[in-house]
Parts: structure tokens; sequence; C-alpha cells
């Protein structure tokens, strides 16, 4: 089209002065840096005018071109387009795999005892859980449907959230969700693209210069110590800020936050009193 003089017919009457026109939106703005290159013109032809059938609207003996496959398979007639039918493999080694496992047999057996189970058997023996097809216990069956929603060429990588609803309308399994947070997040491009979507960060906020001793103390754990006799593998640490005195105590890995409140009501507000504030880096 560059460098011969083109002409384009539309039913669009307002794109006849586009070129001519005062005031232009943003997007008339944008069309126009694209189309300033060519040497066009624009000619108003009524949409009811237009009689002549486009592709789309012809009939198949018309048409000029008819695409085929190399045994002369015709794609374009419309008796082929109605009869094509896709199929997923997966679910048909799904189906082949209840025919032997052990675990399907136990689950058809407890349907027959209690017919008001969730599970149903169709008419070719295929075990449903309501109307999603029940996959069994083979973990590189389910790494493979797991696979095809999530790095196959048809997919984007989804989250966890969108790729469990997209597999839970079709497939059943136990911790089904579970093993889908799993697998998205040992996806490596996943880990390397995805962007964290968390309010950014403000500015460090420095501690203010406690006024007085043990009214404001941090504390801290030490822990994979060895375990001593009475049990204890960690050391609990707790500081003044002001002097930098501290207090250790060997306590369990497994202790609760009412256990440490215990300990430290018995061994340091008996001396030092309320703090007024306590710095740590675990929530509870």
């Amino acid at each position: 089209m560059l460098g011969n003089k083109c002409h384009i017919y539309r039913d669009h009457k307002s794109l006849k002065y586009i070129f001519t026109q005062s005031v232009l939106n943003m997007r008339q703005r944008r069309w126009l840096e694209l189309i300033k290159d060519y040497d066009l013109e624009v000619h108003y032809h009524p949409g009811k005018a237009n009689v002549v059938a486009d592709a789309l609207s012809r009939k198949p003996h018309f048409q000029m071109v008819q695409p085929l496959f190399e045994d002369g398979f015709n794609l374009m007639h419309p008796e082929v387009l109605c009869h094509i039918q896709l199929s997923c493999s997966l679910e048909s080694q799904v189906i082949e795999g209840q025919k032997i496992y052990k675990g399907i047999f136990y689950i058809k057996e407890k349907i027959k005892d209690d017919p008001k189970t969730q599970f149903r058997v169709d008419e070719k023996g295929v075990l449903w859980f309501h109307h999603r097809l029940v996959v069994l216990k083979n973990r590189e069956l389910k790494n493979r449907i797991m696979d095809e929603a999530h790095l196959s060429k048809l997919s984007i990588h989804h989250g966890s959230s969108k790729m469990y609803q997209d597999l839970r309308s079709h497939f059943w399994w136990t911790k089904m969700k579970k093993e889908i947070v799993a697998n998205v997040g040992r996806c490596d491009t996943c880990c390397r693209v995805k962007a964290i979507h968390m309010k950014p960060t403000g500015l460090l906020q420095p501690l203010s210069v406690p006024e007085w001793k043990w009214e404001e103390v941090s504390m801290d754990f030490i822990t994979g110590l060895p375990t001593t006799r009475k049990g204890n593998d960690s050391i609990w640490v707790i500081i003044d800020r002001l002097n930098k005195s501290a207090h250790f105590f060997p306590v369990k890995n497994t202790y609760r936050p009412p256990e440490y409140a215990d300990i430290y009501m018995a061994e340091i507000i008996k001396l030092h009193g309320i703090p007024k504030t306590i710095i740590s880096d675990r929530g509870p």
C-alpha cells in the first residue's frame, strides 16, 4: 500500500472527514499517526447498499479456495465442521486407571452400602464425585493434569486459586487444593516472574532512645541447640535496650505464648517491673 493511491469504502460516515476534522479524540489521533504515511482516500458507502456477499456469508460451493489436508480431507466443508470433536487424553487415562486401581473398587462397594454418598457410578462404570471425574492416587497422573492446567501452551501460569477453579470443574481428588498450591509454588517461572502484589514498605523508622533502664526491652530466641536432660533446646534472650544488660532462659521449642508469659512474670517483672514496650520479631 505504501506509495500507491488507496481507496477505502466504509459505512461509517464520520471517518470520511478524519483527515480534515479539526478536533480529534485520543483514539482518533493514534489512528491518524498510523495512517498518515499512506495515500488514502475514504469514501462513504451506506450499509444498506452493500449487497455483495462477503466471505462469511458466501455459500461453500462458491468458495475460490478450499484448504485440504495431505490426504484430501476438506476442512472447510460444513458437514466436516459439524462433526469435529476434541477429547482430552488425560480424561481417558483417568478412566482407564479407574479400572485397575483398588481404591476405586473400595469406593464403588461403599456406594452400594450407602446410596446417599456423594459419589456415583455412571452406566459405563466410571466413578464421579457429583459431576467431577475422580482421579486415582497416582502422583504422575496428577502432576500431568496440573502441568496441563499450568505449564501448557494454552495456559498462562495461573495462580493457585484460578488453577483450582479451572480443575475442580472437571476433576476431583483428596487434598486437591493443597496439592495445587504446592505445585504452583514449585514453578520456577512463577517464582522468577510473578510480581508480589503488596503495598510498598515505607522508610525505616528508628527506635527512640529509652529514658530509663528496663522500660523498653527486646527479645529473641536462639534455636536449633542440642537437647538438654530437661528437654530444653532453645535459649530465650531478653535485653534491656538502654544498658544492653540481658537475661538468658533455657526453654523448649514447643512452648506456647502463655508459657513464655509465665516465665516473664516470674523472672523479669519481679526484678525490673512491667516494661512500656517489647520488641520482638515473632508475632505471638
